[in-house]
This record gives C-alpha cells, structure tokens and sequence, in this order.
C-alpha cells in the first residue's frame, strides 16, 4: 500500500472515530449534542453566556440554541423531546404540572428579577384604576398575564367586564402599542424596554407590584430551569455539567456585568446601556443559593406553591399540583 493511501485511510478512519492498520485513533466522536430552548428574556441569559463563550464546550457539552417566542411554545417542545434543556416562566410548567405531566424536571431557579416586566401605560393613566374600559395587550398563559389578573384583582376591577385583555405574541406587542390598537401593554424585555422607550409612555407597576412578591420575593412567573426527564436518567452527568456552566456564568453576569452585556447584544438588540441596566437589576444566583431556594429550607419551591394556588383563583389551571414532586435538586 503506497503511503498516500494508507494516509488517505487514516484520516478516514479519524473522521469515523476508528483506528486502521495500527494507526492511533485521532478522531473520536463527537460530544453529545443537546438543545438548549431560550429566547432574548433575561432568564436565558446565562445559558446563551455559557454557550457563545465556551463555558459548555469546557463542560465536553455540545449545546445548541433554540429560540420559542413564548414559554408555552418552548414547553410543547419539551413535551415532544426536541428540546432536552430549557429555561422558562414557570406558569407554563405549572399548567403541565397540573395536567400531569412528568415528561420534565425542574433542576434550579437561575435569577431574581423585579423590574424587568411590567404593565406599561400612555401618561394619562396613572393607576391601576385607571385602566378601566382599555385596551391591554398582553401573551396569555404568561407570568406578564398573570401580573395583570393580580394587579386587577387587588384595584377590584373584572379582566372580563371592566378592560379588554387583548391575547398579542410578545414579538407583537410593541407594534400593536405604536399602532395604537392597544392602549396599554404587558410585557417583558427586552419588549418592556423598547414599549418603554416610546415617547409618552411610562411603567405604571412591574413585579414588584405582584402579590407574592413582598412575601416570597417571586414573580409572577420565575425563571426555572428544566430537564426533560429521559435526559436526567439516561446522562444525568450532562444535566450536572450544564448547571456547572450556566452558574460559571451567572458569576459573569454578577461580577462582570459589561463584560456579559456585550455577550449579549446580539441576543436581545437592546443598547448597550438599556442592556447594562437589565443585568445589574437582577440577582444571579450561584449555585450555593440553591440549597436555601430549592433544597433547606427552599424558599423558592414554596413560593412557586403559593404561585400554583393563585393561578387556580385566577382560573388559569383547574388544580395545584404538588410542585416539590417535579423538582430534582439531585444534579446540583
């Protein structure tokens, strides 16, 4: 055998992760290659961090991007096993949780936000009383949709008789707003931050607003983050390391804040210093943070409960499932 083709051979035999003729195996195959479903909301951040500065890779993770417009698109997927790793607001999972549904596990809550989602209003409404007889556009099944059943419920107006609760994508929001065929928007960033920035608009409550926040410090649709079930049994290894990564990456976002934001321009289109303002506004938390959130004496599972009750008296699911019976604190 002429050397050209015995080399020829050898390189073949790279690519397929094999060895010929005593030629040492140079090319093994490839990582894993797992889907990550995100989108430009805050509590993806510190996945697509992970991912676009090789914080996964050094994990030996392979991580692809999905983007969903809405948590119920990314969970559907979930369902369907075309995504193994997610973040979302947790309505959506509570809403399978209710129905059954053990096709995921939530494994850890990656932030804190307060001031990122809110209910944005043209300046002649100044209260929530104000709102009556408008037009609010807002994604139902949403944490933006259930922040507005709540602070309509606490002003004593009825979402059915008193405004019209308009179901928008949230990719449509902000042109329905200029558009003028709403009056008011729900919305989270980047959304809020761009209906914010429309001359003669200003924020009339966000999160913080929300019932359970001053209680439980929640929102009313916290960041988890999931696993599909057959992943944490079949590799639960690689659901360990992409926690790995994705704290690594939280410290960024805590201790590098500039650094992180220009990771992250191309994600969400925000300025640079609308960007800025976001990271710093959150709370990232660690991975030492999630024994007292999800494990001892985890205040977080408790607050998502509490949550679980409130959407059954908002009629957004029929029952409150036990939700500590989805959560997997194994991998952390």
């Amino acid at each position: 055998m002429n050397m050209n083709r015995r080399a020829m051979l050898a390189r073949t035999a790279a690519l397929a992760g094999a060895s010929v003729l005593g030629f040492p195996m140079i090319g093994r195959a490839a990582a894993p290659s797992y889907t990550y479903g995100g989108s430009a909301w805050l509590g993806h951040y510190s996945a697509y961090i992970a991912m676009k500065t090789g914080l996964f890779a050094k994990q030996g993770l392979d991580i692809k991007w999905q983007s969903f417009a809405t948590s119920s698109d990314r969970m559907s997927a979930v369902m369907a096993g075309n995504v193994d790793l997610a973040g979302t607001g947790v309505v959506s999972s509570l809403a399978l949780m209710a129905a059954g549904a053990r096709q995921f596990q939530v494994i850890a809550t990656p932030n804190n936000f307060g001031r990122a989602e809110g209910v944005l209003v043209r300046e002649d409404v100044t209260s929530v009383a104000g709102l009556k007889g408008k037009k609010i556009g807002v994604t139902y099944a949403s944490s933006a949709h259930v922040l507005l059943l709540d602070v309509l419920r606490q002003a004593g107006l009825d979402p059915d008789k008193d405004v019209s609760i308009i179901n928008l994508p949230a990719t449509n929001i902000l042109s329905a707003y200029q558009g003028k065929q709403i009056d008011a928007a729900v919305a989270w960033t980047p959304a809020f931050d761009r209906i914010k920035a429309v001359p003669g608009t200003r924020v009339l409550l966000d999160d913080t607003a929300f019932s359970l926040y001053k209680k439980y410090a929640i929102t009313p649709g916290p960041d988890v983050l999931l696993t599909r079930a057959k992943l944490g049994k079949d590799d639960p290894e690689a659901v360990r390391k992409f926690l790995h990564a994705v704290f690594e990456a939280n410290a960024m976002l805590t201790g590098q804040p500039e650094e992180a934001a220009g990771v992250l321009l191309e994600l969400t289109g925000l300025s640079k210093e609308d960007q800025l303002a976001v990271i710093k506004q959150t709370q990232w938390y660690s991975a030492a943070d999630q024994k007292g959130l999800m494990v001892d004496p985890g205040n977080f599972v408790s607050g998502m409960q509490q949550l679980a009750e409130m959407l059954v008296s908002l009629k957004q699911i029929d029952r409150a499932p036990t939700v500590k019976d989805w959560v997997q604190v194994s991998y952390l």
